[in-house]
């Protein structure tokens, strides 16, 4: 886990873009029919890609910004009233804090993309924006909480180790050399 400031921001880069990307496929996906197909998102083919890289690039940017201006904060909230760390297992407290970052999370990201995808560049009327932003809640919270737990999370806390502890091999070659 992050120990400076640097790390912090490092962190929340890679979990930031590894849940925009995990949600833009299954979004772009969903927006494509594939879901509707017999078979349903196993018939998905690689033309998602490219529109969920795009369209990752720029929502990982608003994601970031989220979670660092209320995200996080609610996160560790929920955790803190659901768990004891002088007590709990650690990965329940963990598990605590993913749950209450994805409960605030997903939220904001469907209000910041119904606003986006479907009143700026699809035109829909702003009166239908409370319909359309509960749809998208609905549609996403399961995948967003899924997502989390068993993907974006393990994902960044294994490129996270990746690049701090081979910096800090590197430290120590430089030391005892």
């Amino acid at each position: 886990m992050p120990k400076t400031k640097f790390q912090g921001v490092i962190f929340g880069i890679i979990m930031s873009y590894a849940m925009a990307f995990g949600m833009e496929i299954y979004n772009v996906a969903i927006k494509c029919g594939y879901n509707t197909m017999a078979g349903g998102l196993s018939n998905m083919t690689n033309a998602v890609f490219p529109a969920a890289i795009l369209e990752g690039l720029y929502m990982g940017v608003i994601v970031f910004a989220f979670s660092n201006l209320f995200g996080n904060k609610c996160g560790a909230r929920f955790m803190a009233k659901h768990c004891d760390p002088r007590k709990d297992n650690p990965y329940f407290c963990q598990i605590m804090r993913q749950a209450g970052t994805v409960a605030v999370m997903c939220p904001a990201m469907s209000l910041a993309a119904s606003i986006l995808f479907n009143l700026i560049l699809a035109g829909s009327p702003i009166y239908e924006l409370p319909a359309i932003w509960v749809g998208t809640v609905l549609k996403n919270f399961p995948m967003a909480l899924c997502w989390n737990m068993f993907a974006a999370a393990p994902l960044t806390h294994k490129l996270f180790s990746l690049i701090f502890r081979e910096r800090g091999k590197e430290k120590q070659q430089l030391h005892n050399a």
